[in-house]
């Protein structure tokens, strides 16, 4: 699924069992020295896995992204439906001789911009989401949406677009034509709202929620940072948070939160909100810090 237009084991214990005999035996006959001979696992310096990471950019194949895992000390790359096993191994052969500190993972479905034509917040036929609601040091109220949502349309329902990155990042900002609609708050899509004070970084491990036009909320974890994406054609982003939350078309620019605390925008990723999928968002300190404005 390229979700590109406005708006993404074993069954074996009977036999171990019948072979651990054989395998015991055959182990008495290997020699001690042969038994120590196997070499230890590599592992990366952060520079390595730094080059790692700039080598998978440097492939550029579309439908994947990828983040450097300290904790592992590896780099892990996800991969959509439309990377082949030929790109893979591409990946691995720019990697080089730094090759096994690659991880790489499959993920359902394919990376594109969460996008697509309806309501929320429109511009022409298209819709997306609303972040977060914001203003200036002057009290001028903003809304922060996906970069790739204000790119295409400068009028929007709520105000005009005054500020506009992707690729490379994924944010813009509109500034509210009724100021008086700018509610600080997030939609639950059960009636009720997520008061939130403030913005912070997102960490891996902590759990989140999201709320976009087209799915309403949806929760999950973040699964990694500084996450780079290649949505092919539509370019590349860096600087995500990589999540297991799942989104659909329309729901680009919506709100990623824990609790009071914005963290970011609904930037892309694969899979549905049936299936589940990955998801990647822009961190919203980024753009606040950008534009100069704070949560309201």
């Amino acid at each position: 699924m390229r979700l590109s237009r406005p708006h993404s084991l074993t069954r074996r214990a009977r036999f171990i069992a019948g072979a651990t005999g054989l395998a015991a035996a055959a182990a008495l006959a290997v020699p001690a020295t042969a038994a120590s001979a196997q070499p230890a696992p590599k592992t990366f310096s952060a520079t390595e896995l730094n080059q790692t990471a700039a080598s998978v950019r440097t492939a550029d194949v579309g439908g994947t992204a990828w983040y450097v895992d300290g904790a592992s000390g590896k780099v892990v790359v996800t991969a959509d439906s439309t990377v082949s096993k030929a790109e893979i191994a591409k990946l691995k052969s720019e990697a080089g001789t730094n090759a096994d500190a690659l991880v790489v993972k499959r993920t359902p479905g394919t990376f594109s911009k969460l996008i697509a034509g309806g309501e929320a917040i429109t511009t022409g036929g298209a819709r997306c989401s609303l972040g977060f609601n914001v203003q200036d040091g002057a009290g001028t109220k903003f809304a922060l949406t996906a970069g790739h949502c204000t790119n295409i349309g400068s009028s929007w329902s709520i105000g005009t677009t005054t500020g506009s990155s992707f690729p490379g990042d994924d944010y813009g900002i509109i500034q509210h034509s009724d100021p008086g609609a700018a509610d600080g708050r997030v939609s639950l899509y059960n009636g009720s709202y997520q008061e939130i004070d403030g913005a912070a970084d997102a960490t891996v491990g902590q759990s989140v929620q999201r709320s976009g036009s087209t799915t309403g909320l949806h929760g999950g974890s973040v699964t990694g940072l500084n996450a780079t994406v290649n949505y092919g054609a539509d370019g590349i982003v860096s600087g995500l948070i990589q999540t297991n939350v799942c989104a659909e078309p329309g729901d680009s620019g919506g709100a990623l939160f824990s609790g009071s605390t914005a963290l970011g925008l609904t930037s892309g990723g694969s899979g549905n909100c049936s299936s589940g999928g990955t998801t990647f968002y822009q961190p919203v300190t980024e753009a606040l810090s950008v534009y100069g404005v704070s949560i309201i």
